[in-house]
């Protein structure tokens, strides 16, 4: 049974990613199992409060249905995916991306390439989850989540981080989870 870090991994087009950033597949991989984690728990430490789960659900909303499981580099907006990284890292993004490369010794440029690639794919993926399901269609109409939303983003993204740092699959670690709380403004 593939755990929730499995079913985002393999929506992401790694070898896409190797040929666009010049990279080995193995490092671009690796990168982004590095990124995967960072992602999430940026997220996680924004849904922390009521203002910030809110503009994350806003976020998920507009995102639905946008990318699928054969999506490609040329598919996903990089203009998006900055906006995406500012928003979840903020004017810890340098901070981050020191500590994500350091930890498994992946450059500081690649993982900056990288990650505006890898954003919309995770955030849609999320939304895909949180609201129900892969909606490929969508209409103007707000669309609720299927989880209360008390806590319900905050749980989603809490499981699927716990599942990546938990040591399971090739997940961040506990170093990563630790690091993120402390850069992110988590409870450290």
């Amino acid at each position: 049974m593939s755990s929730p870090f499995d079913d985002l991994l393999k929506q992401i087009p790694i070898g896409d990613i190797a040929r666009q950033v010049g990279i080995d597949p193995s490092v671009a991989e690796s990168a982004v199992a590095q990124i995967l984690p960072t992602l999430v728990g940026g997220m996680a430490a924004n849904a922390q409060d009521t203002k910030g789960a809110d503009a994350l659900t806003k976020a998920l909303a507009s995102h639905q249905g946008k990318l699928g499981s054969h999506t490609s580099v040329k598919d996903i907006d990089t203009d998006d995916g900055d906006k995406i990284v500012h928003h979840v890292l903020g004017t810890k993004k340098d901070d981050v991306v020191k500590a994500v490369a350091g930890n498994k010794g992946v450059a500081q440029d690649i993982i900056a390439k990288i990650l505006p690639i890898v954003a919309p794919i995770v955030l849609a993926w999320i939304a895909n989850q949180f609201f129900g399901g892969d909606k490929t269609t969508t209409t103007k109409k707000k669309t609720t989540p299927t989880q209360s939303s008390s806590g319900g983003i905050g749980d989603l993204l809490g499981g699927l981080l716990g599942g990546m740092t938990s040591g399971g699959s090739s997940g961040g670690g506990d170093l990563l989870g630790g690091l993120l709380g402390g850069l992110l403004g988590g409870k450290s």
